[in-house]
């Protein structure tokens, strides 16, 4: 079983069919948080959570998750293009939208259409970008909104401006995340660490020295607060290759060695 964020439209949703590929029955949880305590608990057998947008950055909930509450491994990714659709209820024509509903991400993300031909409509934020799609099939046809294409199958809507975001790259990562970490090594693998630091000069220049030395390539740093105290960050990182080489495994060692606080995430597959 595999769990996602929900409800049913979401470009969650979306990424849990794609990812699934039907091979395993999805179930869809209210909360990031709430999907992946599933796992945690026994409930579900895996989740799939966002972590990064490309043009928005970190999810921050599924950062802090998986760094302080549960003790649970991402198993691999999966990267899905954000295609933002201004949908009606058909029949409906551009003349007759009174409101625009979405979630407050995709708004900001298609500023540009909104500011070019809907200056004077107005704007209403939704939980997510499928209560919108919920809102525009029940609603006369005076109201739009901006979601997935999934949402406008769902929901028997008709697309009037596809694909439109200010940004063609939008693209959000992914990760699966499961009990046990990931075993298989592959070519092309990526490994995943969170730690924290005393709060003195050098602190991270000497806990990641060992991984310029060792030539091992960091394609992410991320900080975020430690949540009980004021000024102290805890780093997420990302680096290719996978814990089981052994330049990579007595680097990382040296990282914990130079920290407070060191969590293995997992090495899975890119």
């Amino acid at each position: 079983m595999l769990g996602y964020l929900g409800p049913s439209g979401t470009f969650s949703h979306q990424a849990a069919m794609e990812w699934s590929q039907g091979k395993e029955d999805i179930k869809e949880f209210s909360t990031i948080y709430s999907v992946i305590l599933a796992v945690s608990e026994g409930k579900i057998d895996r989740a799939i959570v966002p972590i990064e947008n490309s043009i928005d950055g970190s999810i921050n909930t599924t950062l802090d998750t998986l760094a302080f509450d549960v003790n649970l491994f991402i198993t691999g990714e999966y990267i899905l293009h954000i295609s933002e659709n201004l949908m009606v209820k058909k029949g409906t024509k551009k003349e007759d939208i009174k409101i625009i509903a979405s979630h407050p991400q995709p708004i900001g993300q298609c500023s540009r259409l909104l500011k070019d031909e809907f200056a004077d409509t107005k704007i209403e934020f939704t939980n997510s970008t499928a209560a919108a799609a919920k809102m525009v099939c029940e609603s006369d046809g005076s109201i739009a909104c901006i979601a997935s294409p999934n949402s406008a199958q769902i929901y028997d809507l008709e697309i009037l401006y596809s694909d439109c975001g200010d940004a063609r790259n939008n693209s959000t990562r992914f990760v699966i995340i499961e009990k046990q970490p990931k075993k298989t090594v592959t070519d092309h693998d990526k490994t995943s660490i969170v730690f924290a630091l005393e709060n003195k000069s050098g602190s991270l220049y000497n806990a990641l020295e060992m991984l310029a030395k060792k030539n091992i390539n960091m394609t992410k740093i991320e900080s975020r607060p430690m949540k009980d105290k004021l000024g102290q960050y805890i780093f997420f990182i990302d680096i290719d290759g996978n814990i089981d080489d052994a330049d990579i495994y007595f680097a990382l060692d040296n990282v914990r060695q130079n920290t407070l606080y060191y969590k293995f995430l997992g090495s899975y597959q890119y």
